[in-house]
């Protein structure tokens, strides 16, 4: 029997009566993430959204909410103990983090890994938006033989300078997304989990092909994307770049213009490629010659790009069955 994958669920405290917010909040946070004391900090009432997202050993989330402060001390860790490994991506706001060993002030782009069970404290004065992934500590410990997390840690992962956790911030924020949600596979979060906390410890190859994946997912618009670009991001050699892509079965012109061919296809189905030229679209999809994409694409799909417009603009003209 095939096991259905799981599907985020949403909670918020907006349309919910005023003086239950907060109360309502908690509550969702102890059952669903990790039990909080929560308090606002200004007159208005707190607006706080969560998607959630549990797989087999973890769990994922994503968190907006206007400014308040947050709460886990030692009668409520005993009360409510996680026995995990929380990972905080701020994406929004400022924030400080008071813990028994410091004070720690968070800029968007930054990532905080601390013990769950170890007494907090959280502020976001403008308000936040973060992802938040949590291990159990015995898995964590597993992956990146880190037995005790006595001290907080800090890393960026606002951008591709920082290769590992940029893929592992990418991969946890399409999971949970609000708008189009992508499948995400535990092994490959816990692969970067290591590289991130453990690098010189376990085979990289893994979580460097998610590294490599998600650069060139993001970068694939770009006509001079390049072999010594895309492993200069990772911090691996063209040489290690040619054996991982080896590995998958491809290389990097092959995957690169699989990759924008795949855009293409799905942008000719869109309203807005019927106001384009077939050259707007190669341009827009990483393509210098508007023929070679003709042509490629034909190869590919066994159909013309206009064709595919075509199709799809007769589509959305019909009727309503």
């Amino acid at each position: 029997m095939q096991t259905m994958p799981a599907r985020p669920r949403a909670f918020t405290t907006v349309g919910l009566p005023d003086q239950q917010r907060v109360e309502l909040w908690e509550s969702h946070n102890a059952t669903a993430l990790i039990g909080l004391r929560c308090r606002s900090l200004r007159a208005e009432v707190l607006e706080a959204t969560e998607i959630n997202l549990q797989l087999d050993r973890m769990h994922l989330a994503r968190v907006r909410a206007t400014s308040h402060v947050v709460e886990r001390d030692e009668t409520l860790v005993k009360a409510r103990p996680t026995e995990s490994v929380a990972l905080f991506f701020n994406l929004v706001g400022e924030a400080f983090f008071y813990h028994e060993d410091g004070v720690w002030s968070l800029r968007p782009g930054q990532l905080l890994i601390c013990d769950a069970d170890r007494p907090f404290m959280r502020g976001f004065s403008q308000g936040l938006e973060e992802l938040v992934l949590k291990i159990p500590r015995e898995l964590f410990a597993a992956v990146t033989d880190i037995d005790q997390l006595v001290r907080p840690i800090v890393r960026d992962f606002g951008n591709d300078e920082q290769p590992i956790a940029y893929a592992l911030a990418r991969c946890v924020g399409a999971a949970v997304d609000a708008h189009e949600t992508q499948p995400v596979a535990e092994e490959s979060l816990l692969d970067l989990v290591a590289a991130l906390c453990a690098p010189g410890r376990h085979d990289l190859r893994p979580a460097h092909s998610r590294a490599v994946d998600t650069y060139i997912n993001a970068h694939y618009r770009d006509s001079a994307l390049s072999a010594r670009r895309v492993a200069a991001a990772v911090g691996i050699s063209t040489r290690h770049l040619s054996r991982l892509l080896a590995e998958a079965g491809t290389t990097l012109p092959e995957y690169v213009l699989g990759r924008r061919l795949e855009a293409a296809r799905a942008l000719l189905q869109t309203p807005e490629a019927t106001s384009m030229t077939i050259a707007e679209v190669a341009r827009r999809c990483g393509f210098v010659s508007a023929a070679h994409f003709s042509n490629a694409f034909t190869r590919r799909f066994g159909e013309r790009p206009s064709d595919v417009r075509r199709r799809a603009v007769v589509t959305r003209s019909l009727p309503p069955a």
